[in-house]
């Protein structure tokens, strides 16, 4: 989707959202309870700060607690980024925890006599009230806003941009973090499949959010939509328009080795009923807000038993997946010097081609040319070793946990899936040649495996991988 489609589609979302609270707000009188100007200059705060303490005092009932939350989360949309960080930077400051209420309850506690059943309750219950920061109290109120876990979501998607440039709203970013994690536990999920059926507001956000594969246009994805061809995504009860996560699913027979194949839409329509392998080739967190929380392993075994229930034919699952950090690191690798194995005629090969002294120097060499991949001849001298230091990469790289250096073969792998397949030339677009030179992955989930392959990643072990892989990298 364009920039300018996702800004319309943004500005719409934003617009009905003031239209909610104004309403709330009592009157359309919202504008004239809380002027600001949109950098939130110095003579703004106190404004802010008195809105931010009636919400915190809860006079009146629970109509009157609406419309103050309602009449500060107006205000805040109707700042600019230089005013958003001020507005959350005084959320942050004034009200996070009280040192000295927390030292008074701990004392307290401390003082109160073990056999004191009663006062140690009341003791405890102190100190779990001065841990909690007063901002805490206040981001709860917009809970009870028409689509108030939406603005949260957006508001912590905003930190997460802002916390590095301004440290002292990280605590602010974790508390909202905290809340979020509670709110949005896989239980209170709901997986739904989302057809060419659904509302156009919806997908239109397949397009604002797809994150693998770029979505072109209608026809492009009606094509994903079609017969042969399943979306599922987690929904919030509170955001029922808004998916958190989505898969895309291909029913095929066979595991696919390019996606070029799957999103071509001139390509005959496949019978699902048919159809024995399920290949997830596009899995999108659609909401920045919830980064870090995660219920996107949940999402795959929650669509392979849906799967399952309807078309019992189907009896492989598999991912076609890419490999995001794959072309970085063998820019580092090559710059540092490290070898790259291959037999001595290759070496020569490649070597005599680029008229280079290492094998290292031919590689890059080739790989630098941005038409190398339309070149049968350049395709044919670098497909072993890049295929070979992929199954490095994939298999030997590491982060200090023993966990999978690459995010996407952490997280399927995470899972229970098995390394499966190296696909070459699998995803030829700009991107795909971009980050991985073309190629793919599939990772297998077998049923019968998945709970001994989480484990054993779990524990640190070898990843398990089918053998035509770990042959790649048998001499390393």
């Amino acid at each position: 989707m364009s920039e300018q489609k996702s800004a319309n589609l943004w500005n719409r979302a934003l617009q009905n959202l003031q239209i909610a609270w104004n309403k709330i707000a009592s009157d359309n009188k919202l504008d004239n309870e809380i002027k600001l100007t949109p950098n939130l200059n110095q003579n703004d705060h106190k404004k802010i700060i008195k809105q931010m303490n009636a919400c915190l005092e809860a006079r009146g009932g629970e109509v009157s607690a609406r419309k103050r939350a309602a009449t500060l989360g107006f205000a805040y949309l109707s700042l600019n980024d230089e005013g958003k960080k001020k507005f959350l930077t005084i959320l942050s400051s004034e009200y996070g925890t009280n040192g000295d209420l927390i030292k008074k309850a701990i004392k307290s506690l401390f003082e109160t006599e073990k056999n004191d059943n009663q006062n140690l309750f009341h003791a405890e219950q102190k100190l779990q009230e001065s841990l909690k920061p007063p901002r805490v109290k206040l981001l709860q109120q917009f809970n009870a806003l028409p689509n108030g876990i939406k603005f949260l979501v957006d508001m912590r998607s905003e930190l997460l941009l802002w916390k590095e440039e301004k440290p002292e709203l990280r605590g602010l970013e974790n508390d909202l973090k905290s809340l979020l994690s509670g709110w949005f536990d896989v239980g209170f999920l709901e997986l739904k499949q989302i057809t060419w059926q659904a509302p156009a507001a919806l997908l239109e956000k397949l397009f604002l959010y797809e994150a693998v594969h770029e979505i072109k246009d209608w026809g492009d994805l009606k094509n994903r939509l079609a017969a042969d061809r399943r979306c599922f995504g987690f929904f919030h009860p509170k955001m029922p328009e808004e998916p958190l996560i989505f898969v895309w699913v291909a029913l095929v027979n066979g595991i696919s080795t390019n996606v070029q194949s799957l999103l071509d839409e001139n390509a005959p329509l496949g019978d699902a009923q048919s159809a024995d392998t399920a290949v997830f080739y596009s899995i999108s967190n659609a909401q920045t807000g919830l980064s870090g929380i995660n219920f996107g392993n949940f999402l795959i075994k929650r669509v392979v038993d849906s799967l399952s229930k309807e078309l019992p034919n189907l009896k492989t699952f598999a991912t076609l997946s890419p490999i995001p950090g794959f072309s970085r690191w063998i820019d580092k690798k090559i710059t540092e010097g490290r070898r790259v194995l291959l037999n001595s005629e290759q070496s020569r090969v490649l070597m005599e081609f680029t008229k280079t002294d290492t094998v290292e120097s031919a590689i890059r060499s080739i790989i630098q040319d941005n038409n190398w991949y339309n070149d049968k001849h350049l395709i044919s001298l670098v497909r072993e070793p890049l295929l070979k230091m992929c199954a490095e990469y994939l298999l030997l790289k590491k982060r200090e946990k023993g966990t999978a250096f690459d995010s996407v073969a952490h997280f399927h792998l995470n899972n229970g899936a098995s390394v499966e397949q190296l696909n070459w030339m699998a995803d030829t677009s700009v991107r795909g040649i971009k980050q991985s030179y073309g190629l793919m992955i599939n990772y297998l989930y077998d049923l019968k495996l998945i709970d001994i392959n989480h484990e054993t990643y779990r524990v640190g072990e070898a990843i398990a991988a089918s053998q035509s892989v770990k042959n790649l990298v048998k001499n390393y």
